[in-house]
């Protein structure tokens, strides 16, 4: 690569056409045949045909490589053998799509050099040779030199016909130069279809060689390599990082890099580039290859995939907290609730009782927000209209933004049913639109859109979604936009960008909780000053046609039980705190309650405890039978009235026991409410 002379302006890129290229490798000599990964015929030239006595009719697109082996094996081109055997033998070896360089001799005597070339996720490239001229002129070659020898040693009389045999030779020698010429020409088409950069630089660092990769990368003239110089077509700041890399590999080390690379039609892609020393037989080097692969897809398919395993594992230690705080938010919510009920405490209600209860509920709120990041935040998912949910949104929106903020809403003009909880989507919606708020500095615009959006493969595979239709609803700000790295931590609990006091870091973590806990994902686009985009994704509900009731009621719960109904309650609970405080609950209301700290000790309580009323039990118990089988167990003796079920939160399976669900804490209340709703 050398650094002094300018590189020649990049000439256009020539038109190019199938028929064209057809034409164009029907003159090759050398037969070439290119197979997809389900070894079926995409390209082939006539010699391909002719080489091998083909009939014409055989070779179509799309037919089956397998048709060419199994016709050669019932002719008998492979030799004695079974032509089923043979023919699956070579189907497997083709299927591999292992490289390979063989040389094979056909039954008429044809020698033919076969070589096939993996092409990375398109299958694979064979050339075939008719070398039986060459391999006839070698083995005269070596027999006249081994004459020439023997004729030297034995008799110097024979001086002038050895010197005629020696022109012989000299003149087949010539003739493999040719041969070599024209190899080179079908060298360069194997190296101009490899979905790679392929060149050779001297120690100097001119450039001998490149492929037609270089032309599609930077537009250059790979017909005239000398006039190619590295420092020209990267640029000043990209050559500047990799000439070390390339000053290495021409003091004899083999170097692999990467980089981002500015190309002429695809954009900054990232690219990586290896360098291998060439040496003489003296040890010098005397050149570089050079091989370059577009990287682009992969690194982002590894950043993706970095980033969800950062995410899944934050999930799974947000959740683990969230169940332990919960335990203890119950304990301290429901010991502080009780003593604010005694008369003899209330002096100290205001100043003491009450800040506190106002702190455990704010903790419960944080929890609430941890275990919605970590997908466990109970839903209340129903079928409705995205447009609704828009319009309800935009209705409290319009009251808690500035005036000089502008609100748009642009509905879809046709429905966009899905499944998922409403009220989640409101909150979702809202923190998404005080966040644009806070961006605007209250002064700008912010627009909110829901639409259908048709995702291709390539779109829904960046979203880790299912190619299809999905409902998307968008919420668009022109404020101060984020860099990168702000982008990759926008979704983390607690970071957040605004100052101490003035938010938890819990908004965005919830909105991304939300989302893939309702199957779809979120699109966040955004640039410094330009603003941004945050478009979130939902599975659409069946039909586009159909159309939600948005006025359907719930069905009316059973009767609550009135305080000083007399039963017997079987309490399921591994934390005493919480177990203590919840019998406390369920003797107020009337029960007479005995206690299981473990499943296996509530499932032999069932088994021996006649005229239990109430079965109420955790999900997330010590030892291998958890609150579900319990239920499970309960409902099997069928003479369990009321079964509910209580947990720090919804843990998978919960809705599939059918029994009202209580996230902890909970007040008496929403006791009372689930025992209501428990099948009497």
């Amino acid at each position: 690569m050398d650094e002094n002379v300018r590189s020649n302006p990049p000439l256009p890129d020539p038109p190019s056409r199938g028929d064209a290229l057809q034409a164009a490798l029907d003159l090759i000599e050398q037969g070439i045949i290119l197979i997809d990964k389900d070894l079926r015929l995409v390209v082939w030239n006539q010699s391909f045909l002719r080489l091998f006595d083909f009939p014409p009719e055989m070779a179509y697109p799309g037919a089956h490589f397998e048709s060419f082996i199994r016709y050669n094996a019932l002719r008998g081109e492979y030799g004695p053998g079974d032509p089923q055997q043979q023919t699956a033998e070579r189907v497997a070896m083709a299927r591999s799509f292992e490289e390979y360089d063989i040389e094979r001799i056909r039954p008429n005597g044809t020698v033919l050099s076969v070589r096939g070339l993996a092409v990375p996720g398109r299958g694979l490239i064979t050339f075939y040779s008719d070398v039986t001229e060459t391999r006839h002129r070698e083995a005269l070659i070596r027999e006249q030199n081994a004459l020439l020898e023997a004729r030297v040693a034995e008799r110097t009389a024979e001086l002038l016909e050895t010197n005629a045999h020696l022109r012989q030779a000299l003149e087949h020698n010539e003739a493999i130069a040719l041969s070599l010429v024209r190899s080179e020409g079908r060298m360069r088409l194997i190296t101009d279809s490899i979905p790679a950069l392929l060149a050779y630089f001297g120690h100097d660092r001119h450039y001998h060689y490149v492929n037609r990769g270089y032309r599609d990368w930077f537009g250059i003239d790979p017909s005239k390599p000398e006039s190619i110089k590295a420092r020209a077509f990267l640029g000043e700041d990209t050559y500047s990082r990799i000439r070390p890399y390339v000053m290495q590999a021409v003091k004899g080390a083999a170097v692999s890099f990467e980089y981002e690379v500015q190309t002429v039609h695809r954009g900054l892609r990232v690219a990586r580039t290896s360098l291998i020393p060439e040496t003489s037989p003296a040890g010098e080097v005397v050149g570089c290859f050079e091989l370059t692969f577009d990287v682009t897809d992969e690194r982002l398919a590894h950043d993706r995939m970095a980033q969800a395993q950062k995410m899944e594992a934050l999930g799974l230690l947000t959740g683990g907290l969230a169940h332990d705080f919960n335990n203890i938010l119950a304990v301290v919510q429901g010991n502080l609730a009780a003593l604010a009920e005694i008369p003899a405490l209330s002096p100290y209600l205001n100043d003491y009782l009450k800040p506190a209860l106002v702190a455990a509920l704010r903790g419960s709120d944080l929890i609430r927000g941890l275990l919605s990041f970590a997908r466990k935040h109970p839903l209340s998912s129903r079928v409705e209209d995205l447009n609704l949910c828009l319009a309800h949104t935009a209705t409290l929106l319009r009251g808690a933004l500035p005036e000089s903020l502008s609100l748009i809403t642009e509905p879809s003009t046709q429905p966009l049913l899905v499944c998922l909880d409403p009220n989640q989507l409101q909150d979702a919606l809202l923190n998404l639109a005080l966040n644009a708020r806070d961006a605007t500095g209250g002064k700008g615009r912010i627009t909110i859109r829901s639409s259908l959006a048709v995702l291709g493969p390539e779109s829904a595979a960046k979203l880790d979604l299912a190619a299809g239709q999905y409902a998307r609803i968008s919420v668009e700000d022109d404020g101060c936009g984020m860099d990168q790295l702000t982008m990759d931590r926008v979704f983390e609990p607690f970071f957040s960008t605004k100052a101490p006091g003035q938010g938890s870091g819990m908004g965005m973590a919830m909105v991304y909780g939300f989302v893939q806990q309702s199957a779809g994902a979120i699109d966040l686009r955004s640039q410094v000053e330009q603003g941004t985009t945050v478009s979130l994704f939902f599975p659409l509900h069946g039909s586009l046609t159909t159309s939600a009731d948005p006025t359907s009621e719930p069905l009316l719960a059973a009767e609550i039980p009135s305080e000083g109904r007399r039963g017997l309650a079987l309490l399921v609970e591994d934390d005493p705190g919480v177990r203590q405080l919840l019998r406390r609950e369920l003797l107020d209301i009337g029960f007479s309650v005995i206690e299981a700290e473990n499943g296996a000790e509530a499932i032999d309580l069932i088994d021996h405890t006649q005229g239990i009323e109430l079965l109420l039990s955790d999900v997330v118990m010590p030892g291998s039978i958890d609150g579900l089988k319990v239920v499970a167990h309960g409902r099997a003796k069928g003479s369990i009235p009321r079964i509910v079920l209580m947990s720090a939160f919804v843990p998978d399976g919960a809705a599939a026991a059918d029994v009202p669900f209580l996230q902890k804490p909970f007040s008496r209340a929403e006791l009372l409410r689930a025992l209501s709703s428990a099948r009497p």
